[in-house]
């Protein structure tokens, strides 16, 4: 029935407004002869998803979407629909009636942000205009069908107040945290994923001061950084399917080294760009930011270690001295038990010696106490000298 809803649209040679392909549905579902058999709850949830299929961004799975409650929508090929509500995930009735519905709805999202998904590029990451994340797999890889994961934000950006309330960190390591911000102190957020780092991220980017010039690089944007007016957003673009057009994540950090910036946002670190974002840390770009996955802070440093070597031959103490160099402050975030997401360490790194990078916990998390200090005291303060910020 959804093609010959789609069928009746497109032939005209005007375009429906919503109110009208609505009408056109309900005269089809409730005077058809296909759906005369139908209960009136069955017909007007026909109604509601083919309207969602005709008019709707996400297909079937529009209801999700719009439900502020579920921050994940995940399908495990056309006749597995989970999502995550509050930490828990659950499968949902929803289906799709073909693996074709699917695999439309899939490039629908992928071309929205000029993205192709195929047998030559079966992996796609997008976004959505709201900022949600969106990744997928073609089922020639993919062995029970097309996967599709939303990764979805709240509307409003979540602000310090809100991290403080539900406990994700205490107040004398917001303090820090922002005065370490403000100072310009080159900070990496590690932990896994679903843990908050782009929301930790966000919040963090929100205390530099407005009157820099920032720049923003992602592989998918999906950051929302407000109150600074002097703002460049660059994000990376996938070959197409000939091969070409490719604008990887290190080509645009190299480009905004000459684009004047006071700091740098990267998005997330996956690979061979560490080499070129600890170049620019290393280069009077203080204040740069950054995710990436780590178990710990110690794990996080030894993953950018390996990342490093991807992208040179250089000599294992020569990286770890350039990161001691370039990393100030690694705040590690985790999902506990109860599925809250909180800051687990937050910790200085404390230079380079014989025996490797040296760390310096601050805040370390303990159970049923929170986020508690650890009693060690900042010991690079020269930036917060040369800002006059006072701890």
């Amino acid at each position: 029935m959804t093609e010959n809803v789609r069928e009746i649209i497109n032939s005209s040679e005007e375009p429906y407004t919503d109110e009208e392909v609505l009408c056109r549905i309900e005269g089809l579902v409730l005077h058809g002869e296909a759906t005369a058999w139908l209960h009136h709850r069955k017909k007007a949830q026909l109604i509601r998803d083919l309207f969602n299929a005709t008019r709707k961004e996400l297909d079937v799975l529009q209801p999700y979407g719009d439900d502020s409650g579920i921050s994940e929508i995940m399908v495990n090929g056309k006749d597995a629909v989970f999502i995550e509500r509050q930490g828990r995930i659950e499968k949902v009735p929803t289906v799709f009636e073909e693996e074709e519905e699917l695999e439309e709805l899939i490039r629908r999202l992928a071309g929205r942000v000029h993205r192709e998904i195929n047998e030559l590029s079966p992996v796609v990451s997008a976004r959505l205009e709201d900022g949600s994340r969106v990744n997928a797999v073609h089922r020639c890889v993919a062995l029970n069908g097309p996967i599709l994961n939303i990764r979805k934000f709240p509307p409003n950006r979540i602000r310090m107040e809100e991290l403080l309330k539900s406990g994700t960190l205490t107040m004398p390591a917001a303090k820090l945290l922002e005065k370490l911000v403000a100072a310009g102190y080159n900070i990496f957020i590690s932990g896994g994923t679903s843990s908050g780092k782009t929301t930790m991220l966000n919040i963090l980017a929100s205390f530099i001061p407005p009157e820099e010039r920032v720049i923003v690089i992602e592989d998918s944007a999906e950051l929302q950084i407000e109150g600074i007016e002097n703002l460049v957003r660059l994000e990376a673009r996938n070959a197409n399917v000939q091969g070409k057009g490719e604008v990887s994540m290190r080509e645009l950090i190299r480009a905004s080294l000459r684009m004047r910036p006071d700091r740098i946002i990267v998005g997330e670190v996956r690979g061979a760009e560490v080499l070129d974002m600890v170049q620019a840390m290393n280069t009077g770009h203080d204040g740069s930011l950054s995710t990436g996955h780590g178990n710990s802070p110690e794990g996080m440093l030894l993953r950018l270690e390996m990342m490093f070597l991807t992208a040179a031959s250089f000599p294992a103490e020569a990286i770890r001295r350039q990161l001691a160099e370039a990393v100030d402050i690694i705040v590690h975030m985790g999902r506990l038990p109860d599925r809250s997401r909180k800051v687990l360490e937050i910790a200085e790194v404390d230079g380079f010696t014989e025996g490797g990078i040296g760390l310096r916990t601050l805040f370390r998390h303990e159970s049923g106490k929170g986020l508690q200090p650890t009693g060690a005291v900042l010991k690079n303060q020269k930036k917060l000298e040369l800002r006059g910020i006072e701890l």
